[in-house]
């Protein structure tokens, strides 16, 4: 079950991206003014974080393989605390944003950047939740399944940034 949903999750983020590289096709100079607003420096660091979470639930993957729980869950925890950090990272960027008085209505550029990040921001809730609950046995297919949806907010986030960030 959990590849259905990492699949419908992965066409549902594939469609908001899609659209967003056709807004931006039709509107090249309002989205190269939007990211230029945007804190490239904290959305770097996060994805340093992200990708790092993604190799910490791994090691756990790894652990719980064989069949070492205790360090498992510490890898998870690790996982679980790299994830808060995300978050926190990316409110504080929020914050900046706002605190300048861009939202939602600013832009197309906007409105679609904040549709996009806060659903991502939202998978990376669930999935911290997600490892939570398989950190309580920490065993092998809970694990498995914990870190599967972790890689794939991962990898959607490393498609995320380079395309709201950096390519113009």
């Amino acid at each position: 079950m959990i590849w259905v949903l990492i699949f419908s999750e992965l066409v549902a983020f594939g469609l908001f991206l899609g659209a967003f590289v056709v807004a931006r096709a039709i509107h090249p100079a309002l989205f190269a003014a939007g990211q230029a607003a945007l804190n490239l420096d904290l959305a770097g660091l996060n994805t340093v974080v992200l990708v790092t979470s993604g190799w910490v639930a791994a090691r756990a993957t790894k652990a719980a393989r064989a069949s070492e729980r205790r360090a498992s869950r510490r890898w998870l925890l690790g996982a679980m605390a790299l994830g808060g950090l995300f978050i926190a990272i990316k409110l504080a960027e929020y914050a900046e944003e706002i605190g300048r008085g861009v939202g939602l209505e600013t832009s197309p550029f906007f409105t679609l950047y904040f549709l996009l990040t806060g659903f991502h921001l939202l998978h990376v809730g669930l999935g911290i939740i997600i490892l939570a609950v398989v950190c309580r046995r920490a065993e092998t297919v809970g694990v498995e399944t914990g870190a599967a949806f972790w890689h794939m907010v991962d990898l959607v986030w490393i498609v995320m940034f380079p395309v709201l960030y950096l390519v113009r």
